[in-house]
């Protein structure tokens, strides 16, 4: 009797998943960046704006 080729999937070792693709496939984790990464640059950006005003004499 002749062997049943295996799948593919269970010859190959399991590969490790990318990092990229890892945060590109988790939709909540891209939600929490679109949001935190331009509050934080808007918030740096106005406290250089306001370190540069002149003090009143």
């Amino acid at each position: 009797m002749a062997e049943k080729p295996k799948p593919e999937s269970a010859a190959a070792p399991l590969e490790r998943i990318p990092f990229m693709q890892r945060l590109l496939d988790n939709p909540f984790l891209l939600l929490f960046i679109g949001v935190v990464v331009p509050t934080v640059i808007y918030i740096l950006w106005g406290v250089m704006e306001i370190t540069q005003i002149p003090l009143a004499k």
